[in-house]
């Protein structure tokens, strides 16, 4: 009955699904959440409305070539129903003791402004520059090897393998030892937050590749970002296929070496579904999890042997009154307590987050209406949270929940001081743990993005969109790397994989 299920409704199987409805495709979409989008979705709360996971996108400006490539195929993908508003500029705001920076765009504006605020920094700030041209080229050139056949990867791997593998192992932390000044390694190193990586283990090639992707500028989608689920699943119905929710994968069915479909549980009652062809985008360790164990063991073994990374806690914020008259704006602002900008948040109950992420989704969206919010995040180690981990939704015990009330009101608290103003104009405050993002994301741990990034995992053959089980395919940031952008590539390589003549349409 169908031709391709895929895995999870988050950025990268809408991508993945819509691209092949596009192809005349039935494709079915399992969304474990009762909620289609995953990261994308949005949830409302006595009439604020949230974004869980989108705070800004690059490559969707209207720009010829590659600065605006990715707002064409999500164009063409929806069908032209959606439409992305500019975050301002600067985009970025790095509040660190004593001093404040914004990142503007293009690259150009922002390396003058440093160039104007550190004036004997000029070698220092030359070197890094050209350091994340060279990196952003070796990202491109691995992330293609990991969706091209295994010849063509072979090829390219001899052209380009040497430049990638030394971008892949020369970590964050070991660029920004080389910039003398301390508050100029700061302002560098400040955004790791989007992808998740602490400098001592990110590699420097996904840093260039995630802040470089917002040197034309960063975008917010019109509508919040629920317009992703909306847009793209219309289109993979008005191609005769179909999305079931609450549909938890149990099973990739697997028969005389070849996907044959899957089994599924849905309110409580069992189903299966056949299907030559699946695209898991549920995370590379889950897709392993549905697997039985003689289907490419050795690659399973690998897949369930990365560790996740790290996890996070959001503070959900809403507002009555004019925030902006109060001191917030469209950018984001990344907060340091130290010019030590490297640690996760370890013991949230005992001390304060020693950096924050905040972000203003109302600002961003002209059609966000008069119900102001913020969202707060903080990455922290997943240690204290790990004995309620992988507990059923509805269980939650007292210590948890008063655990959870300390926490939430200490990370209210730090938000206050930094923006003073705002905070009589808090109304409604909620916080989500990583027990959340276990919960409605099956994230392992409750990771922010997945497994860990570090050298070894980009330097990993198991984590391709091809896979030794035949017609399965991976997709999403597991395969791609972090972010929005990032995850919606992997699925529209996943799908040309399916279908070859898409490839096309992501060389435009």
């Amino acid at each position: 009955m169908w031709d391709t299920i895929v895995l999870g409704s988050g950025i990268a199987g809408l991508t993945a699904a819509a691209a092949l409805a596009h192809r005349g495709q039935r494709v079915l979409v399992l969304e474990q959440h009762l909620t289609p989008g995953g990261q994308t979705q949005t949830f409302q709360r006595q009439g604020w409305t949230f974004a869980t996971g989108v705070h800004y996108i690059g490559g969707v400006g209207p720009f010829p070539g590659p600065d605006g490539q990715f707002g064409r195929l999500l164009a063409w993908l929806s069908n032209d129903q959606l439409a992305f508003a500019p975050c301002g500029n600067p985009y970025d705001i790095v509040r660190l003791p004593g001093l404040e920076f914004g990142i503007e765009h293009p690259e150009a504006a922002y390396r003058q402004r440093l160039l104007e605020r550190f004036p004997h920094q000029r070698i220092a700030i030359d070197r890094w520059f050209g350091q994340m041209a060279q990196a952003r080229r070796a990202a491109m050139s691995l992330f293609a090897m990991r969706g091209m056949p295994a010849p063509l990867a072979w090829g390219l791997k001899l052209w380009r393998g040497a430049e990638v593998e030394a971008m892949s192992r020369r970590t964050l932390a070991e660029a920004l030892a080389e910039v003398p000044d301390p508050q100029l390694r700061a302002i560098l190193g400040a955004r790791w937050g989007d992808y998740g990586a602490p400098p001592e283990h990110a590699p420097l090639l996904e840093h260039a590749l995630v802040t470089g992707s917002y040197n034309a500028g960063a975008w917010f989608p019109v509508g919040g970002p629920s317009r992703f689920a909306q847009t793209l699943l219309s289109v993979v119905q008005g191609a005769g296929g179909a999305v079931e929710l609450g549909a938890s994968a149990e099973r990739i069915v697997v028969e005389g070496g070849r996907v044959a479909g899957v089994d599924f549980s849905q309110h409580g009652q069992p189903h299966s579904v056949r299907a030559p062809r699946v695209i898991s985008a549920i995370g590379a360790p889950n897709t392993a999890a549905c697997l039985a164990e003689s289907a490419a063991r050795e690659w399973q073994a690998e897949l369930l042997g990365f560790k996740p990374g790290l996890a996070y806690l959001s503070l959900y914020l809403g507002f009555e009154g004019d925030i902006e008259a109060a001191g917030a704006s469209a950018a984001n602002v990344w907060i340091y307590e130290s010019l030590d900008i490297g640690s996760a948040w370890r013991q949230p109950a005992d001390e304060d987050a020693p950096g924050l992420f905040v972000s203003f989704p109302s600002l961003k969206d002209p059609r966000s209406g008069d119900k102001p919010t913020a969202e707060v995040l903080a990455l922290c180690e997943a240690a204290p949270f790990e004995g309620w981990l992988g507990r059923p939704a509805g269980e939650r015990p007292e210590d948890y929940l008063a655990f959870k009330a300390w926490v939430e009101a200490r990370l209210l608290a730090q938000f206050e001081r930094h923006f003073p103003a705002l905070a009589p104009m808090i109304r409604f405050h909620e916080l989500a743990t990583p027990l959340t993002q276990q919960h409605y994301v099956r994230a392992p741990q409750g990771a922010m993005y997945g497994i860990v990034m570090d050298a070894g995992r980009l330097a990993s053959g198991a984590l391709n969109v091809r896979t030794p089980v035949n017609g399965l395919l991976l997709a999403g940031q597991d395969v791609s790397g972090a972010g929005v952008q990032a995850a919606a590539m992997s699925g529209l390589m996943a799908a040309a994989v399916l279908e070859p003549a898409l490839l096309r349409q992501l060389m435009g």
